[in-house]
């Protein structure tokens, strides 16, 4: 190791600001949406040199490396403790490359309401996540499921290629032309073969939607829900809809939530709207509907952790919603520390990627289920593991996991995201750009070894 202090970064000032424990604005540097962390350096760089200069002396030091772009991952990987952060956030920028095109390029450290906004004057969107500060990276690594999902597919099947700065710190563009095998595995694969520095998307048409949501009284959770599945097997690819089981609290009325967005194409009118929506309004007893026409800007909520709790979130991709799934959902949703359940619609242009066009390979799921249990701050692992015994049900009829809601990133979440075939495509990816996994604090893919199949479970 250098005599240099790894503290410091004198040589590469110029590219990046630096702040170290002690310095003003540390401590919020230091913290992110899910975990508090301590580590030795917060940089963040103003360019590709910058982010290239602050590998350069990870890797020198030995610093292990987070990258983080809006720090909303449910495992904290955007901080750690004793090592580098590389926050992301001067690289935000919105750029219109190709109007004719509609090729758009975004810095990866931009927000989700960042780029809604810089697009909405063009009448364009992209489909992206639910929250407003949410970061353009991390999402789409991981795949980037959005409220478009139905109509437009995943953020990564818009992307058409990205800039990114390899461990060496080579600067490298990834597409269908150039170093296609990294271009397959940034669809998906997460952060673990270099650092993205900015995306081109192909943006979509889209001008206002009609969101909002429906309430309903909790009457027979497996009806409702196979009311709501069988409403969305016939719904056009313009609309998406999330049903949310509202944790039970002691003296509240069992409630559930229809979150609901129709994204017309051009043409499309509010009469093509309301016959795509109504059929949620029959779903069951309706104690509020609140359904508008908003511009897509103002779709994205802004996300806030919910103060002196511990949120621990978990999620599966089911092939199909059917009795076994639906029981297995009523039984976690009954459990008595407060859980919320929320089903996300799939399918249409979602499922119409092949599932090895991409790392994310579970194009076949109807639905997504996430669960998120409220918890004391101070609980113990062990209390979270006692917790989400009842969720192990569910997961276990899942065909896959969504990395980007995943609150663990064991071994086995791994080997859930990846199918074998997929994984062992991944791992020669990842032995080609980061053979020593110096960007490892992700859901890590390992380096392929000779005979290496999949991840250690």
């Amino acid at each position: 190791m250098s005599e240099e202090n790894p503290m410091t970064l004198h040589e590469i000032d110029l590219n990046l600001e630096a702040l170290r424990p002690g310095d003003d604005g540390y401590d919020a540097a230091a913290n992110v949406f899910f975990a508090t962390g301590a580590p030795a350096l917060v940089v963040r760089p103003r360019d590709a040199d910058g982010v290239s200069s602050a590998l350069a002396h990870a890797t020198r030091h030995g610093l292990p490396v987070s990258v983080r772009s809006g720090g909303h991952s449910p495992v904290g990987h955007g901080t750690n403790t004793g090592g580098m952060v590389i926050d992301l956030a001067h690289l935000d920028s919105v750029e219109v490359v190709d109007a004719d095109r509609r090729i758009v390029r975004v810095g990866a450290g931009a927000t989700w309401g960042t780029v809604a906004a810089a697009l909405e004057p063009h009448g364009w969107g992209l489909t992206s996540g639910d929250s407003e500060n949410v970061g353009v990276g991390g999402l789409t690594l991981g795949g980037g499921v959005g409220w478009m999902v139905r109509r437009d597919g995943l953020a990564i099947d818009n992307l058409v290629a990205a800039r990114v700065v390899t461990v060496d710190g080579r600067l490298v563009t990834a597409s269908a032309d150039e170093h296609p095998d990294l271009f397959w595995a940034l669809r998906g694969g997460g952060g673990n073969f270099g650092v993205v520095v900015d995306f081109d998307f192909v943006a979509q048409e889209v001008a206002g939607v009609h969101f909002g949501t429906i309430t309903y009284q909790l009457e027979d959770l497996p009806d409702l829900v196979v009311r709501w599945r069988d409403a969305m097997r016939a719904a056009p690819d313009e609309l998406s809809s999330t049903l949310v089981l509202a944790p039970r609290f002691p003296g509240a009325a069992a409630a559930a939530m229809v979150l609901v967005c129709y994204a017309g194409v051009p043409g499309s009118t509010s009469a093509d709207a309301d016959a795509a929506i109504e059929p949620l309004l029959e779903l069951g007893t309706v104690t509020a509907a609140k359904v508008e026409e908003r511009r897509y800007a103002e779709v994205l909520e802004h996300a806030e952790h919910p103060p002196g709790l511990r949120l621990v979130g978990r999620n599966t991709l089911v092939p199909a919603l059917d009795d076994d799934v639906i029981a297995a959902v009523e039984r976690l949703h009954a459990m008595p520390t407060p859980t919320a359940v929320a089903l996300r619609s799939l399918g249409g242009a979602f499922g119409r990627v092949a599932p090895e066009a991409t790392a994310f390979a579970h194009r076949d799921a109807e639905a997504m289920i996430v669960c998120a249990v409220f918890l004391p701050a101070t609980v113990s692992d062990a209390d979270v593991e006692q917790a989400l015994a009842p969720w192990r049900e569910v997961a276990a009829l899942g065909s896959g996991t969504y990395v980007n809601f995943q609150g663990s990133a064991t071994a086995e979440d791994v080997a859930a995201a990846y199918p074998a075939a997929t994984y062992a495509r991944l791992a020669a990816v990842k032995r080609t750009y980061d053979p020593d996994n110096v960007l490892a604090l992700n859901h890590n893919v390992l380096p392929a070894a000779e005979g290496a199949d999949g991840p250690a479970a």
